[in-house]
């Protein structure tokens, strides 16, 4: 009996042990499988976080180049506008010097004369005037009309009010220089006295 006690005990402690070494099987199996699991899944989520980082920096320097190219057509904008710009005034500095001159000439005709030979002078002096006028025409120079036109802070320059019941408030009675203009460009604003 003994022995067949002994084949007993035997017999258990091998199913025991198969079974002990079952449940480490698949435990192992498991953790095997867990890792295979957390392999596969962290390429998945590794690569989807990079394709994210990727189509960020994507985005940005498309930003970028957007950016760019507006600040690009900008500089031509302007660029274009600076050389039209200039062009189309390239002889106010010029003109700005001759305006005294032109102030002095008509200062000159005015003077009154008795002597023939001085109105053969001052008839030289006016054909000159008049030929310099047309050269700043040309050139796209104007007056400014001032003398019964409403006063202009843009084109007029007041040096002085009067009161004068005849004319309406705001209105320019005197002009004590003339003003100009270069196309559509004050170059010197008229000096005038104006109505209260």
């Amino acid at each position: 009996m003994t022995n067949e006690k002994n084949n007993t005990i035997n017999e258990e402690v091998e199913i025991d042990v198969k079974n002990t070494e079952n449940v480490e099987l698949t435990d192992e199996n498991a953790a095997e499988s867990e890792a295979t699991k957390q392999a596969n899944v962290d390429p998945v989520v590794e690569l989807t976080k990079e394709i994210q980082t990727l189509n960020g920096k994507i985005e940005e320097a498309e930003n970028r180049y957007l950016r760019l190219q507006a600040d690009f057509d900008n500089f031509r904008r302007r660029s274009r506008l600076d050389q039209e710009a200039s062009e189309k005034y390239r002889a106010q500095k010029l003109i700005t010097d001759l305006l005294p001159a032109l102030d002095n000439f008509e200062r000159a005709m005015n003077v009154e004369v008795d002597h023939e030979q001085t109105k053969s002078l001052l008839q030289g002096m006016d054909m000159i005037y008049r030929s310099l006028l047309e050269a700043l025409k040309n050139e796209g120079v104007e007056q400014i009309e001032s003398v019964g036109k409403e006063f202009d802070p843009h084109h007029h320059h007041a040096v002085m009010q009067g009161e004068d019941e005849n004319v309406g408030s705001n209105i320019v009675t005197d002009e004590f220089q003339k003003g100009y203009l270069l196309k559509d460009r004050v170059i010197r604003p008229a000096m005038v006295k104006v109505n209260q």
